[in-house]
């Protein structure tokens, strides 16, 4: 993978301005959301539904041998923006701790709301675990 950073532009700060991959396996998760295996909250916070949705993340392309350092694209709809700036310092040290120090390209979008009406955040993420000869 190779992260594309234009000549003269400032490094971003917690992702990507785009990735390239060569060739490989690519893997589309679906929106995911914050919930447990019985698709039950344990909690209205956001930082704790953040948590939740970037764990489920791991566990989907864990069925694919991938991982968080093979996710490439990130999406987050979130419901409310000021909630989500307000929390930002303790959702970065959230991801990291669940995702490492990988920074796909991503995009944040603020909704009205989501399919699930107790959820705050929903997360989509594509994946790509590259061939092992690079071909």
């Amino acid at each position: 993978m190779k992260h594309l950073l234009p000549d003269g532009w400032p490094r971003p700060k917690g992702y990507s301005n785009a990735i390239s991959v060569k060739n490989g396996r690519t893997i589309y998760v679906a929106g995911l959301v914050g919930w447990n295996e019985r698709e039950e909250f344990e909690s209205d916070n956001l930082t704790d539904q953040f948590r939740k949705t970037l764990e489920n993340t791991v566990a989907v392309l864990a069925c694919d041998n991938a991982g968080p350092e093979h996710i490439v694209r990130m999406t987050w709809y979130i419901t409310d923006r000021e909630e989500y700036l307000s929390n930002l310092k303790e959702m970065g040290a959230i991801y990291r701790d669940v995702m490492g120090k990988n920074f796909p390209a991503m995009a944040c979008v603020e909704v009205s709301a989501l399919m699930e009406s107790q959820a705050k955040i929903e997360i989509e993420t594509t994946a790509v675990v590259e061939a092992e000869n690079g071909e």
